[in-house]
């Protein structure tokens, strides 16, 4: 009696102690767009596999596989999820473009003639943040991770102090903001470095921050860029308007008036001269004959 109760005892262990260790939670990280596949070990002969699925957001779906039927059955399953291989000899489940609202827990069940048994994972879906490093207007280096999920952790290469400020969004992303303080703040910040960790990778960028009072050399060399752009351009316009005065000089001169000749007068005025010549001539022949025979000249025909 005492050899069958220890017996009972040690199995009874053994079975709790395999239970906890198949009902243990594995932690599985995907970083989003990426597929993955989750493994539920294979078993002889089963006769069930059934793939429940908790996620986040949205109700739960099950992927069902029978034996004595061989059939499958989805319930409530996006097309993105389904059996990776043949779930009568591997059952393991396919995640293709892991979105957000994949994140959860999935479980596979295996029934068979040697008992039954569970795997169980917590998927977290990563989403690398975007990292940009800029000087604020008081030229202090500032490095912000835009919407990483988790979030991100910022440190800074040079000696300083920094400050982080988080900001949380509803898809479960989270912005940091640091920003970087040197110990002397009368000096010019070069090659200062922002590092970035995060489990989807890790970034770093550097950037040259000018205190304020401190960047008369930047503004003169705006001064001057601008100064020669304005005496360019006014020499292009120059340069322009005297190739269009050129032109103006080398247009066609206008034609010469027309001549006016002594002989065209002439040629204008013979016919009234030899008209009247003409008629002279006339009235002295008239006045001969008049005087020549006594007749009164109211008397002569008309000519």
């Amino acid at each position: 009696m005492k050899a069958a109760g220890k017996t009972l005892c040690v199995f009874m262990l053994l079975t709790i102690t395999k239970v906890m260790e198949t009902a243990e939670n594995k932690s599985v990280p995907v970083t989003i767009g990426n597929s993955i596949v989750l493994l539920c070990n294979p078993k002889p002969n089963v006769t069930t596999v059934t793939w429940k699925i908790g996620p986040k957001v949205g109700g739960p779906c099950t992927l069902g596989y029978r034996a004595d039927q061989n059939k499958t059955d989805r319930t409530n399953c996006s097309d993105s999820m389904n059996w990776k291989y043949r779930p009568d000899w591997d059952p393991a489940l396919e995640i293709r473009q892991v979105g957000i609202a994949h994140e959860g827990e999935y479980t596979c069940e295996v029934a068979g003639p040697d008992g039954y048994f569970t795997d169980t994972y917590h998927l977290s879906v990563l989403v690398p943040p975007r990292l940009s490093l800029f000087c604020d207007d008081l030229g202090n280096p500032t490095c912000e991770a835009v919407a990483g999920k988790p979030a991100a952790q910022i440190f800074w290469a040079s000696g300083g102090n920094s400050t982080s400020k988080l900001e949380g969004h509803d898809e479960g992303t989270v912005t940091v903001l640091s920003k970087f303080r040197a110990y002397s703040t009368s000096t010019k910040l070069t090659n200062t470095t922002c590092i970035m960790s995060h489990p989807a990778g890790n970034q770093s960028k550097s950037i040259d921050c000018y205190p304020p009072g401190n960047n008369d050399s930047t503004l003169l060399a705006c001064i001057i860029s601008g100064l020669l752009s304005i005496i360019i351009f006014m020499a292009v316009i120059y340069y322009f308007k005297l190739r269009g005065d050129r032109k103006c000089y080398k247009t066609e001169p206008p034609e010469a008036a027309p001549t006016h000749s002594l002989q065209d007068d002439t040629m204008e005025v013979e016919p009234y001269t030899t008209y009247v010549q003409k008629e002279n001539i006339i009235y002295n022949s008239v006045s001969d004959l008049t005087v020549g025979q006594n007749i009164p000249q109211g008397l002569l025909p008309a000519t």
